[in-house]
């Protein structure tokens, strides 16, 4: 929910833009639709989808999770990124936004990688791991309503193999998580689950302040 990297220098951002963005024209023209959407700032940044996508392709996934699409820019960098028989589980409760996703899906000839589940994300992951789906994600990505972070981190961990990786965006929250005046649900939330992911142990972790803040959790193997 940041179409820019929190904090960065609008000058710099526009360099970074400039110098190391490799952005299909699908993707801009997408980015430049969803620029005129009034809830805009739910979009994630350029150089955060072009790092999950590298991420991704550093993995070999084939098999990944999205938690919350919006207009669809993470799931078309992701599935870009995902060999050809790859595959998104895309989770939201919205059509009217997944109605332009579907549409630059379509245009970047993708669709076929991404499997939308319109319904409550925490539905779609239960029926995931009530048919016997846990353990056989290589990726997650999780930017939905933050009340349920911490639902969605458990369910993910689950669904995920192990060496699997979770990406939590938002996590920095325009700086909100640092300010202990603010006490609003959201931001409890997210500083709840940074301080859980920080200690748990059944991952491997690191907070990096691209785009909003975006959590990385890498599954470790059972012992």
């Amino acid at each position: 929910m940041s179409n820019t990297t929190t904090g960065l220098d609008p000058k710099l951002h526009e360099y970074l833009l400039t110098a190391t963005l490799r952005e299909s024209a699908v993707l801009a023209e997408l980015r430049k639709e969803t620029a005129e959407h009034p809830q805009a700032r739910m979009q994630i940044s350029p150089e955060q989808g072009q790092f999950m996508a590298l991420l991704v392709q550093l993995m070999g996934a084939k098999k990944t999770l999205e938690v919350g699409v919006f207009t669809g820019y993470s799931s078309l960098a992701v599935a870009a990124a995902l060999p050809e028989d790859g595959k998104i589980v895309a989770c939201d409760v919205s059509e009217e936004f997944c109605v332009i996703a579907r549409k630059y899906w379509q245009k970047a000839n993708l669709a076929h990688k991404i499997d939308l589940r319109i319904a409550p994300a925490l539905d779609t992951l239960d029926s995931l791991i009530a048919a016997g789906e846990t353990n056989s994600f290589d990726f997650a990505f999780i930017d939905a309503d933050k009340s349920n972070y911490d639902n969605y981190y458990e369910r993910s961990l689950q669904l995920v193999r192990p060496g699997g990786l979770i990406a939590v965006d938002n996590t920095l929250w325009y700086g909100r998580v640092a300010d202990a005046e603010v006490q609003d649900n959201r931001t409890q939330k997210i500083r709840a689950l940074n301080e859980k992911v920080r200690d748990d142990k059944r991952v491997t972790m690191s907070l990096l302040s691209t785009g909003d803040g975006l959590l990385l959790a890498v599954k470790r193997p059972p012992k």
